[in-house]
């Protein structure tokens, strides 16, 4: 389990003010959905319409990588949360979702409709101004994450393949 920092209580409390919101259901067309451990919650190449927000369980985001002799593997980047979040490209538009979301534990989620909370959030400045605010920052740790690891692995493929003597 990883540290709860105070911009992920932050983000928490942002969505939990949106859900307590007594129209919320019927303006953001948002339901509650519980998950099992192995469901696939998204899959990757389809189109992602939704925004969900993990109120219990973990959840792993993969990614498919070939490997030479057409071998693949289903390679896990991170690994989600009670208080994360995934889908946030669908608050602009549908779009084909970039990697597979799928349930490690069992437990429960809430699934919005992107353009209606996006909308939402344009309607209550606000909120809106938080929630995108902390959005944004945990995005940029995901970006800066993302470059760590792709250097570390960079950094090991040159060693690996006896690269890094000639540079």
């Amino acid at each position: 389990m990883t540290k709860i920092s105070q911009r992920d209580i932050i983000l928490r409390n942002s969505i939990e003010n949106i859900i307590k919101d007594p129209k919320i259901l019927e303006d953001l067309a948002c339901k509650y959905r519980q998950f099992h451990a192995n469901e696939i919650i998204v899959h990757k190449d389809e189109i992602g319409r939704s925004f969900f927000f993990i109120e219990e369980g973990m959840l792993r985001v993969t990614v498919h990588v070939e490997l030479e002799e057409r071998r693949n593997i289903q390679a896990g980047i991170s690994d989600l949360e009670k208080g994360d979040f995934f889908g946030e490209i669908s608050l602009f538009e549908s779009r084909i979702r970039t990697a597979s979301v799928t349930a490690i534990t069992d437990g429960r989620l809430l699934e919005f409709d992107g353009k209606l909370l996006s909308a939402y959030l344009d309607k209550h400045p606000d909120r809106g101004h938080l929630f995108f605010k902390k959005l944004f920052e945990t995005l940029i740790i995901r970006e800066t994450s993302g470059i760590h690891r792709v250097e570390s692995l960079l950094a090991w493929g040159l060693k690996a393949h006896g690269i890094s003597k000639h540079l």
